[in-house]
């Protein structure tokens, strides 16, 4: 690895509780293997592209589904107090 930056990624166990260690080092690692594996192979720009549009909108609408919740939660609080 001569040349190149390291980079290095330090969890603190504590308590002996390696559960919580390794969810912190999962977070913290996570992107740079997603984009690891995103590297592998070669995709071209339209594959690429479609994909991304896919995140997009199963993204787009999971996050709808959050907001539509909360809002309907929120009115029927309101109404219920109004009166």
């Amino acid at each position: 690895m001569e040349g190149r930056d390291s980079m290095s990624v330090d969890v603190k166990v504590r308590d002996n509780n390696i559960d919580s260690a390794l969810k912190v080092l999962k977070n913290k690692v996570g992107p740079t293997l997603s984009a690891v594996k995103d590297r592998k192979e070669y995709k071209k720009p339209g594959v690429r592209r479609r994909e991304e549009q896919k995140r997009n909108t199963i993204n787009s609408i999971r996050n709808n589904k959050k907001n539509n919740s909360r809002k309907s939660y929120s009115k029927m609080s309101k109404k219920k107090y109004a009166a």
